[in-house]
């Protein structure tokens, strides 16, 4: 199994209990930014003790490669002096070195391969750590300033602000009330202009009323 199968399974059951607890966002996203940063330490763990026995294998190897060269040097030296027995077992013991320097070099082969994915791992794991910090800081502000607008949503349909309204509203009623009580006492009486203006139309009235009489006086027959 890959680090990346175990850290998302690591991180999706983390993130699931979360889930069921109900936590918060921003403790969910340092968990996530934690779980990978444990999983970096891990795999470079991985990465030195492979490097490690990459090592102590080049080193065996390269023992191997000189002792076969060695077993060699004893064959040709033993059938110069006549002693094909001898050769035959020299050559013998260094078919046997050869055969483990071959185990060995495919081991050395199997470490390397292994380093070169990991380091591809833990190149991917340290770009998207890299990413995750960046988007850290927006993320959390995102889940705060969602936070607040339902907060203020709430308190906006709670009962207390529509009982303040309702008051607020019965207050008004009430001024609307004494208003009209302190209007309803000048019903009936004229302002001063009022009075003024009705005086000159009494005077008009009275020129006409006299008119009146006058004519009918000048057209009524004389005894």
């Amino acid at each position: 199994m890959g680090i990346f199968s175990r850290f998302t399974d690591i991180v999706n059951s983390n993130l699931n209990a979360m889930l069921d607890k109900a936590e918060d966002p921003s403790k969910m996203i340092r968990l996530i930014i934690q779980e990978m940063e444990e999983t970096l330490v891990e795999v470079r763990s991985s990465s030195a003790r492979i490097i490690a026995d990459k090592k102590e294998a080049s080193r065996k190897l390269s023992r191997l490669e000189e002792e076969a060269l060695g077993w060699e040097k004893r064959a040709k030296l033993a059938i110069t002096k006549g002693r094909e027995d001898l050769a035959r077992s020299a050559l013998a013991e260094k078919a046997v070195v050869i055969e483990e320097k071959d185990i060995v070099s495919q081991e050395l082969q199997a470490l390397e391969d292994h380093l070169i994915t990991l380091n591809d791992e833990v190149a991917q794991l340290q770009v998207k750590l890299d990413d995750a910090r960046a988007k850290q800081k927006a993320m959390v502000l995102r889940a705060q300033t969602v936070e607040n607008r339902y907060r203020i949503k709430r308190q906006i349909h709670s009962r207390n602000v529509n009982d303040a309204f309702a008051k607020f509203e019965t207050f008004e009623r009430r001024l609307d009330d004494l208003e009209g009580q302190v209007e309803s006492y000048d019903l009936g009486k004229k302002d001063l202009a009022t009075e003024i203006d009705d005086l000159a139309n009494d005077d008009t009235i009275n020129s006409e009323l006299e008119r009146l009489k006058q004519e009918l006086n000048e057209s009524s027959p004389k005894s």
